[in-house]
């Protein structure tokens, strides 16, 4: 039998499916509204970006957090069940492909298991990569 969310009327077929009841307005409502367990794994991922490109404007797009130069969304990063993914955009990971080569990477995804360390430094330069791409 299907699952309705009594706060948004979504219908699911599990009970309690984890979902969102519209859309966060600020990352950190977006944060918050994450399982506790990957709280602060969002919250490094935040504040590398924020360090790697601090020009850039912090917004809400797609339902995630991202990064942007005037209109031009940069960079983006999301909770999924298993991992966190980066969404660069696919010619930031073509351009990374080497350096990514380790992790599981789709066209303009980057996945980062939760048990694992985040590779901090690389993605610094990915973020500063898409903004210095975001002037052309």
């Amino acid at each position: 039998m299907p699952w309705i969310c009594p706060n948004c009327s979504r219908t699911f077929s599990r009970t309690d499916q984890p979902h969102y009841c519209g859309t966060p307005r600020t990352v950190d409502e977006y944060i918050d509204a994450q399982d506790e367990s990957v709280r602060p794994r969002l919250r490094e991922v935040r504040k590398i970006i924020r360090t790697a490109i601090p020009e850039a404007q912090e917004c809400i797009s797609w339902a995630m957090p991202t990064y942007r130069r005037g209109k031009k969304n940069v960079i983006h990063f999301a909770a999924s069940k298993k991992h966190l993914g980066i969404y660069p955009g696919s010619e930031a990971t073509q351009a990374f492909r080497e350096e990514l080569s380790g992790l599981s990477v789709s066209k303009g995804t980057v996945r980062l298991p939760y048990g694992e360390k985040l590779p901090a430094d690389l993605i610094g330069r990915i973020a500063r990569w898409c903004f210095r791409q975001s002037e052309k």
